[in-house]
């Protein structure tokens, strides 16, 4: 397992690294992510996502209509149609989300309460329900649980074992190429989106842990 010295080696950002290690510890071993590519896979994409372990929370305040733009093009295809959701997560949140993941429409604020939590970004009612259901948690009532060290490692490591990413993380061992880290990325995130970011913390993990 990581230890917390090589956890702030390669997340020097993260401000709670023993507390990290405390809470992704269990968290691995129950989802076996055991090896050193499972485990500088996962820690490569989690940290990603959570900007070092230091957000929990999917950040969706936009300060401007352009950037809305090139964010969502299909959503906001002019600045015209962005700039009322500039500086209005919830508004955003449910409008980007509407009728995804388990979500209801606009109106039912499904977008913005199921906005992605936790080191992964649990997002979505459908994800809430069966992350809940693996973790003996009520994350449809109670979303802010994920928010807590222990709760955001978990469920991030359930949705890496649901997704079947281990065998990728293996595999990509096996084949010496990156398809198959492009391709845990696009499970993860839906896209490719920072892959460049994660390849970089990628090569720094495996280098702690080597």
């Amino acid at each position: 397992m990581i230890t917390a010295d090589a956890l702030k080696k390669a997340f020097p950002l993260c401000a709670a690294p023993d507390d990290w290690v405390k809470a992704l510890a269990p968290a691995m071993e129950k989802y076996a992510i055991n090896s050193p590519a499972r485990i500088a896979s996962f820690l490569a994409q989690t940290g990603h996502e959570s900007s070092q372990f230091n957000r929990l929370v999917e950040g969706l305040n936009y300060k401007t209509a352009l950037r809305l733009t090139k964010v969502w093009p299909k959503r906001f295809p002019d600045e015209a149609s962005a700039l009322p959701y500039v500086n209005n997560e919830e508004k955003l949140a449910n409008l980007v989300y509407a009728k995804r993941l388990g979500n209801g429409d606009s109106s039912s604020g499904d977008g913005y309460k199921f906005r992605g939590r936790g080191i992964i970004q649990i997002t979505g009612r459908s994800n809430y329900a069966d992350a809940g259901k693996a973790l003996g948690l009520d994350l449809v009532n109670q979303p802010d649980l994920l928010l807590q060290k222990s709760h955001a490692a978990m469920s991030a490591a359930w949705f890496w074992s649901s997704r079947g990413l281990n065998a990728l993380a293996d595999d990509r061992t096996d084949d010496n190429d990156l398809e198959d880290f492009t391709e845990i990325t696009k499970r993860i995130n839906g896209g490719s989106v920072g892959l460049s970011e994660r390849l970089a913390l990628l090569n720094l993990i495996e280098g702690q842990l080597a």
